[in-house]
């Protein structure tokens, strides 16, 4: 067993260990084959080389967004725990460079499933992405922390978020209220992640001024999308019409990802879901890619997964008869 020591430096105890060392406990919960002993500016650990060069990455990445960020909060601890879990805590950029957005309250937002990071990837290589897959995927929140990422980086001038506006089983024209308060509960799952990523007075900056437009997929009749980030979300219920209204919309300088879910369309019967042909007709275009997430990147409560996996054997039973 070998031993190090880390003398921390421009940063206060206090900061890196938590009160009461509750920080510090989630780094042993991690890490249970080390011995760590933290006493005033000096961190001791003992174990196995390889475990140890682990924590002391961990500890170089924490005390490196405490500089960078002026916080470090026990939700960012275990986030950056999580990723470097993930990654094997190879390197640095484990826990860092892979990060899309610093949120509000110290929340890291970071593809976290194979096919999350794909979706990251593609987004850099091709200019439309498609991402399919069952609910709790992170597909959305993924493709919303592009924009942004996007956005911060003056990748892009705006950001365009869309989605049919279809009942699920409720009329729309009963709901109370202007055309507005009618539409924001179909909206609401893509002001959630914004509100996530964003600081409110910022966010209320950016949708005052457009610099972030959030409509129903019918206002984007006529328009052309240019200089943005666009998402369209929820796009298995979209019309053959609609889908290729909306992807005809593609500016010159412009990134889109369309997000769906095929096993849940919400549209009449007798009108059938655009994205299932766009999925046969554009599949080997190239520019474009078509990103498919399982049960294996539900990210959601335990139990979501559990559903998925369930309702996908009743599909499955279904076709072999």
């Amino acid at each position: 067993m070998n031993e190090r020591k880390i003398i921390l430096e421009d940063i206060a105890p206090v900061d890196l260990y938590g009160v009461n060392d509750n920080k510090m406990g989630l780094i042993r919960k991690r890490f249970p084959k080390v011995k760590i002993v933290a006493r005033g500016e000096t961190i001791k650990i003992s174990g196995e080389d390889e475990d140890l060069n682990q924590v002391e990455m961990v500890l170089n990445v924490l005390i490196d967004y405490f500089h960078r960020y002026g916080n470090l909060t026990e939700n960012a601890v275990e986030q950056i725990l999580a990723g470097t879990k993930e990654s094997g805590a190879k390197t640095e950029q484990a826990a860092g460079d892979d990060v899309l957005v610093f949120g509000n309250g110290g929340l890291i937002v970071k593809a976290r499933t194979e096919n999350q990071r794909r979706i990251v990837d593609s987004i850099s290589k091709n200019d439309m992405v498609f991402a399919i897959g069952p609910a709790g995927t992170g597909k959305t929140y993924t493709a919303v922390a592009l924009a942004v990422r996007a956005l911060k980086n003056r990748e892009v001038k705006k950001i365009i978020l869309t989605r049919p506006a279809v009942e699920a089983g409720e009329n729309l024209g009963f709901l109370p209220g202007d055309l507005k308060e009618k539409l924001d509960p179909y909206l609401q799952p893509l002001y959630d992640a914004l509100y996530d990523m964003i600081p409110a007075e910022k966010l209320s900056y950016y949708l005052e001024n457009k610099i972030i437009q959030i409509a129903p997929l019918a206002f984007m009749r006529g328009r052309t999308l240019d200089n943005a980030f666009v998402i369209l979300d929820e796009a298995q219920n979209a019309t053959e019409g609609q889908l290729k209204m909306f992807l005809t919309r593609m500016g010159a300088s412009a990134k889109f990802i369309i997000t769906g879910d095929i096993t849940q369309v919400d549209l009449p019967k007798n009108q059938p879901s655009g994205l299932p042909q766009a999925m046969r007709l554009l599949n080997k275009v190239e520019g474009i890619e078509f990103i498919k997430l399982d049960g294996s990147d539900v990210i959601r409560h335990k139990l979501v997964k559990r559903i998925v996996e369930m309702y996908d054997n009743v599909k499955d039973k279904k076709e072999e008869k």
